[in-house]
């Protein structure tokens, strides 16, 4: 039986389904690629907005003042707090640390002026035993800390605060603020934002390049 011979026509035809199959195919892979490239995209994105967000808030961080008080020498017998505290200025959002020796020492903060200029201790609003204590600014006003010893607090460990608005132009969330001093050091307290932030950013690197 002699071999069946296709005509032009069926030759063109299957030419054409041939062309069809693969333009088909080739479509469907760039639409797969395309979609993953964009979801890696949009993850990239999403990194990028949660980095921006993050560096928003280290500017808020830094919008309120830590002051430790005493300086170097901290809450101490050694320190003269009247003369640090002469060219201080606190406003609401500020935060005053209070470092001192927990066996040696603690912090009274007491209810009037007169409790402070007697050095009366008998009746304080709150104590500080840790060592380590932040008192957070959060309203206009006076404030008045105390060494718990009256002996220490006669011989002149003791800190008024005067608690000025904030700066014009200056807005104060003290929730924010609340959360932001969780847990820092007086002197590093913006600089443990930077970890997170830099570990996001290399994230959002490699996802970004990863496409190519």
């Amino acid at each position: 039986m002699p071999p069946f011979k296709r005509g032009k026509a069926q030759q063109q035809k299957e030419g054409l389904e041939v062309t069809t199959f693969l333009e088909f195919h080739s479509s469907s892979l760039f639409c797969v690629t395309s979609m993953a490239a964009m979801g890696k995209c949009f993850l990239v994105l999403m990194v990028v907005v949660v980095v921006v967000s993050v560096l928003g808030g280290c500017g808020l961080a830094e919008a309120g003042q830590h002051h430790v008080v005493g300086g170097d020498r901290g809450w101490d017998l050694g320190s003269d707090i009247g003369v640090w505290s002469l060219d201080k200025v606190f406003r609401v959002g500020d935060n005053i640390w209070f470092t001192y020796s927990a066996a040696d020492e603690t912090v009274a903060e007491l209810t009037s002026k007169e409790e402070f200029e007697a050095c009366n201790v008998t009746n304080p609003i709150r104590m500080f035993t840790d060592g380590l204590s932040r008192v957070a600014l959060e309203g206009e006003g006076e404030r008045y800390f105390t060494s718990a010893k009256p002996i220490s607090c006669k011989r002149g460990l003791k800190l008024r605060v005067e608690v000025l608005p904030a700066s014009q132009g200056e807005t104060v969330d003290v929730d924010r603020i609340e959360a932001a001093a969780q847990g820092p050091a007086p002197s590093g307290s913006i600089g443990l934002v930077w970890p997170p932030v830099m570990a996001l950013l290399g994230l959002a690197l490699v996802l970004l390049f990863s496409n190519f």
